[in-house]
């Protein structure tokens, strides 16, 4: 495979449309914008959703409640929603009421509809039909876990929030307590035709979800090809810090396994291996955000990239 940049272009061989089932992996605003960019796949596509979010609202009712982290849920239900209205109510945050100041409507929601069901994804399933949203969203574990990073000083950071003020990139990156897939996000992995993960904040959004049991022994063992899609602007992290080779590396010595096939980045440098699709445009009133548009070219043009490598390594073998 070439280690060049690949121009994103249209493309008429091996579109995304033509896949039966998508997977996206990560959280928050990322994971939200890739499933809202591939909206039209509709019940073809799942997102696996980051849930270890203690910070903000999330981490309100987390302290109150033992819950799974709803905000990066509500995020990307805020942006697959067609109503303008809908997306305003669901990231509508108190203020002036002090018994719910700094809680978020739609986590709320969320949570009530959670105690009144059997698990959270049914929940969250209840939620989707509501606000007619046809992708299906499930979160990376229905158990509550943090996130906990070991640092190079031997020090032991719980939680997002302290994760997100590390000044390097830590040691060890794991969960407080071993947690479970759910059934339906592994069965989902096993008969995808593609894997996407990222973008999004590398240690606390496109992380958590490969550190849940069996998830990444399941991408591993997978057909799927596994794309990375990198952010368009560095973030404000240790990880941002590093080249997306480095980076790269660290994720797969972090998860024992070397599951990226293909990279979507504006940000090569000389170290990544992988193939890679650049020159992806950002929207026009948000530079850190993919277009949507660009970003379905970009997608295309790696499959086409992929089913070609596929073929000519075929060919190889006869």
């Amino acid at each position: 495979m070439t280690e060049q940049g690949l121009r994103a272009q249209s493309t008429h061989h091996c579109r995304i449309d033509q896949l039966k089932r998508v997977t996206a992996i990560g959280g928050g605003h990322g994971l939200g914008r890739v499933l809202a960019s591939l909206q039209f796949l509709q019940s073809r596509l799942v997102g696996i959703v980051a849930t270890t979010d203690n910070g903000g609202a999330s981490g309100l009712l987390r302290r109150s409640h033992q819950t799974i982290a709803w905000g990066d849920i509500r995020n990307c239900l805020s942006q697959l929603v067609e109503q303008p209205l809908a997306a305003n109510v669901l990231n509508y945050r108190f203020t002036d009421d002090p018994t719910l100041a700094g809680h978020n409507f739609g986590n709320l929601l969320l949570h009530t509809l959670n105690q009144l069901s059997a698990r959270p994804l049914d929940g969250i399933q209840l939620l989707s039909r509501l606000l007619n949203v046809n992708t299906r969203l499930l979160p990376m574990s229905e158990s509550p876990v943090d996130l906990v990073a070991d640092t190079q000083e031997g020090l032991e950071c719980f939680g997002e929030l302290l994760v997100d003020q590390l000044h390097h990139m830590p040691q060890a990156l794991r969960l407080s307590k071993p947690v479970t897939a759910t059934p339906e996000a592994l069965r989902q992995l096993r008969r995808s035709d593609l894997i996407i993960i990222g973008p999004g904040s590398f240690l606390t959004s496109i992380m958590p979800p490969l550190l849940v049991d069996r998830i990444v022994e399941t991408i591993a063992s997978s057909k799927a090809p596994v794309l990375f899609i990198d952010n368009l602007l560095p973030e404000y992290s240790p990880a941002g810090e590093l080249p997306l080779s480095t980076r790269l590396q660290w994720l797969t010595a972090t998860i024992g396994h070397d599951i990226i096939d293909l990279v979507i980045t504006n940000n090569a440098d000389g170290g990544l291996t992988k193939p890679h699709i650049n020159h992806i445009k950002a929207a026009a009133d948000a530079p850190q955000r993919h277009d949507k548009e660009s970003l379905r070219s970009a997608l295309n043009l790696a499959l086409e990239h992929l089913s070609a490598a596929r073929n000519s390594n075929e060919g190889n073998q006869l």
